[in-house]
């Protein structure tokens, strides 16, 4: 079995310790030895497990380990990523036994991206690194997600849609077929998308709209 732990101790990397408990429940492919966090102690339990300390302790791991970096918020998380300098460091795909993926010889998904429960994937899907794909997520054929977008809980993406990088999409929010989303946009809770977005805006509403650029 794989060593890996979880960088990360808030709501999301506890979830996604249950993601690969459940992995495992499927093939033993894990073994998962605690959590990494800049804000705990190392030695600390949580949810059963220790933490093993932060960024520097990371860095100075001396054997192969896998590590999901379980940060929601894009920058966050792209600035810890870049910021873990060790070789011996993998950041390997995560997906629930429970997820669909139409058709895997049209769909392309990057490294350390983490896919929860009940996703629907279809077919000529180009996924990116280090992308969230939160619970119960559709994502329509001919679809581009770029790196470390995140999307949350029920988002519904239709065909056609190209999404830059560092984009958050909030739960329950809706993309209709053939718009574009610039790159480090935010797209607020339960908005419905209907026109192209440019980068760095944040949109709200139905039909969502631009109402702050960054």
């Amino acid at each position: 079995m794989k060593e890996i732990a979880i960088y990360g101790v808030g709501g999301f990397g506890r979830e996604v310790l249950t993601l690969i408990q459940d992995i495992n429940r499927q093939r033993h492919e894990w073994k998962i030895i605690g959590f990494f966090d800049d804000g705990y102690p190392a030695g600390e339990m949580i949810n059963g497990l220790p933490t093993l300390g932060g960024m520097s302790s990371l860095n100075k791991w001396d054997r192969e380990i896998s590590v999901a970096v379980a940060i929601g918020n894009p920058a966050t998380k792209k600035k810890i990523v870049n910021n873990i300098c060790n070789r011996n460091v993998l950041f390997p795909t995560l997906i629930h036994p429970s997820v669909q993926i139409g058709d895997d010889n049209y769909v392309q998904i990057g490294k350390g991206c983490i896919i929860c429960a009940e996703n629907l994937i279809t077919t000529n899907i180009i996924i990116g690194d280090f992308v969230i794909l939160n619970l119960a997520c559709t994502t329509g054929h001919d679809t581009t997600l770029g790196d470390y977008s995140a999307f949350m809980p029920s988002v519904n993406i239709s065909g056609e849609v190209n999404i830059g990088s560092e984009v958050y999409v909030g739960t329950g929010a809706k993309i209709i077929n053939q718009i574009n989303i610039g790159e480090q946009t935010i797209v607020g809770a339960g908005a419905v998308v209907t026109k192209d977005l440019p980068a760095r805006c944040t949109a709200v509403g139905v039909p969502a709209k631009p109402i702050k650029q960054r």
